[in-house]
Order: C-alpha cells, then sequence, then structure tokens
C-alpha cells in the first residue's frame, strides 16, 4: 500500500508480514508509525490467503524500541486512544489482540519498552540468540499501565514483571525463554526460516479455530484492557508534568535525568 511512510506491508505465501520500517531510530514508533499499524493488522485479519501475521521491525538491530521520544519535542508523545490527546497506543495493542490471525513476533534485536509490550501481546514470539527484551520507561519519564505491566505479569510472572519494570535490566533472549517470554530463540541466521516454518504449520490449519482459541485466550484476559484504559487516562496527566517532561529531555540531551527536583 503505497499510502504507507512508516511500516511495510507484505503478503507471503504463509503470512502477512507488518514491519516498522524506522531502522534509522531503531524502529521506535511516532504517532504516524502506531496509526498506520492500527490500519495494516485491521487489513491483515481481513486477509483470506494467510492464518498468520509475521511483526517484525526493519533491518538488523532492533524489532522495536518503543516510542520516539525525539518526536515529543515537535508533536504530543502522549499516551492514550484515539480522541484523547496522544498516540494510539491502546488502540494498537487491541488491534494485535483482535486480529483473528496467529500474531508472531520476529525478535531480532533489541525490544525494548513499548516494543517490549507488542512481543509480550502477540501470540507468539520467536527470537534471535542476539535479541534483548526490556522496559525502560521509569528512566524517561514513562509506564505502560496495562498490558505492559499487568498482562506481562501474567506471562511471566509478578515478581519478574516487576524486576523488568523496576530496574529496567535487559534480559537476553535466552533467559526470556526461560521467563515465559518468549517460545523458542534460535540462531541469528535462521530467524526467518524458523518463523515461515512457523507460520507454514499454522497456514494448514482452519482459521475458524484458529480465531475462536485466540478469542478464548483473550478472554481470560479482557479485564486488563479496562485497566489500561483507567491507566492510560491517569498517564495522559503525568505526561503533562515537569517530572516527566525531563524524562524526555535528558533522553534528547543525551545526559542522566534530575527527576528527584521534580518529586513533591
Amino acid at each position: 500500500m503505497s499510502d504507507y511512510k512508516d511500516i511495510l506491508y507484505e503478503v507471503g505465501p504463509n503470512a502477512v508480514r507488518i514491519t516498522i520500517n524506522r531502522p534509522e531510530v531503531f524502529n521506535a514508533f511516532r504517532t504516524q508509525t502506531v496509526e498506520e499499524l492500527i490500519l495494516a493488522f485491521r487489513r491483515a485479519d481481513e486477509e483470506r490467503s494467510v492464518n498468520a501475521v509475521i511483526f517484525t521491525g526493519a533491518g538488523e538491530k532492533a524489532f522495536c524500541t518503543g516510542g520516539d521520544q525525539k518526536s515529543h519535542l515537535t508533536e504530543d508523545g502522549l499516551y492514550g486512544p484515539r480522541g484523547m490527546v496522544g498516540l494510539p497506543i491502546e488502540e494498537l495493542q487491541s488491534a494485535i489482540r483482535d486480529c483473528r490471525k496467529v500474531v508472531m513476533a520476529r525478535v531480532q534485536g533489541f525490544s525494548i519498552g513499548g516494543g517490549n509490550v507488542f512481543a509480550t501481546i502477540c501470540d507468539l514470539t520467536i527470537a534471535s540468540d542476539k535479541a534483548q527484551f526490556g522496559q525502560v520507561g521509569p528512566k524517561v519519564g514513562s509506564v505502560d499501565p496495562g498490558f505492559g505491566t499487568a498482562y506481562l505479569a501474567r506471562v511471566i510472572g509478578e515478581k519478574r514483571a516487576r524486576e523488568m519494570w523496576l530496574t529496567c535490566n535487559r534480559i537476553p533472549a535466552q533467559q526470556a525463554y526461560e521467563w515465559g517470554l518468549v517460545n523458542k530463540v534460535v540462531p541469528h541466521d535462521q530467524l526467518d526460516a524458523e518463523c515461515e516454518a512457523w507460520a507454514a504449520g499454522i497456514n494448514t490449519m482452519s482459521p475458524t479455530a484458529l480465531a475462536i482459541a485466540k478469542r478464548s485466550f483473550n478472554a481470560d484476559s479482557e479485564s486488563i484492557r479496562g485497566i489500561s484504559f483507567m491507566g492510560v487516562a491517569a498517564v495522559k496527566g503525568y505526561y503533562q508534568t515537569e517530572e516527566s517532561k525531563e524524562g524526555v529531555r535528558a533522553f534528547n540531551e543525551k545526559r542522566p535525568a534530575d527527576f528527584k527536583k521534580y518529586a513533591g
């Protein structure tokens, strides 16, 4: 689709491939990116020729590193659903979960911040042995109070989810596999072949049965969508504070953030 500027959309023999095409910023997303991804996942939902979506980032270094902090200097980078100020990130997370296809994250490098949330909420995650996972929000004055926290705790356990958020340590691919965040880790040069093999197997199955199975899994954690909506409303106010803005400024100025002077 020629209208896409930040992503690529391709229909292959076994899967739709949706790629964040911003390797110059480690596939960080801006408003344009999120809007296009929402449209792409809704389009993929209607694609009848395949049963899977492979979601990835361009280049070798990053799957996705979350919100583009530099864009926050020129556009309103607040998180929120369409109709509220800021990025419609909640709408994109819902589009991934609600897509009737099996959505597979192909993680070749950094999966950080909002990118780590994407990998978490995808149905399956296949990672290169070079991949790294982690949250970064508290270091840059941000947080994902919904699927990025409550659902992450369901996936890897509460203590490990808290560790990811409260320390912002990076987790190597093998450790992410042992924690249950990743389904399989393969050598970097075998990542595409592995994803295609999984997609080929999925493509032989009943699309209706897959959709029912996926929605059955989603039903058990659907309350988190409500948590996310309420959390986003709270975070919207936080992003207007000088404490949060200090994180963005420090990131772009490549210096340590001084949050303490804003703590009240």
